[in-house]
């Protein structure tokens, strides 16, 4: 176990000296302020051992696409109360005023919360 965990604390060191956490992901927003760019539609369906839980996100950004997207689906209890947490990447990006779809087996729950976990804001482009 004392492994484990030193082989993910040096990948998470590594990670994060490669520009895992660089200006413009989840770490310097406010969830207030990801709900002003991100929207997300979802349902859940049953599954023989857990449910799961399926979507789009959507760029409300107009003008700016986002990459490295990752969503984390928290299972809450009758009264509210985070139960479980599971985390799904969102496969390729997000383009501008657009959506992708993401999937991921979640823990049972009276109910579910999507939330932006990770991103990093794309390239606007250019125009040669």
């Amino acid at each position: 176990m004392r492994a484990a965990r030193f082989a993910l604390a040096v990948a998470m060191t590594a990670w994060l000296g490669y520009g895992g956490a660089a200006a413009g992901n989840y770490g310097n927003y406010a969830q207030e302020s990801l709900d002003h760019y991100f929207r997300f539609e979802y349902q859940v369906s049953p599954n023989a051992t857990r449910p799961v839980v399926s979507g789009y996100v959507y760029n409300m950004n107009p003008g700016v696409p986002v990459e490295r997207m990752q969503v984390a689906v928290q299972s809450l209890d009758a009264a509210g109360n985070v139960v479980g947490t599971t985390s799904t990447w969102v496969l390729g990006g997000v383009p501008p005023g657009n959506r992708a779809y993401f999937t991921t087996h979640a823990v049972p729950a009276n109910s579910y919360r999507v939330q932006v976990l990770f991103f990093d804001w794309g390239s606007r482009g250019t125009s040669n």
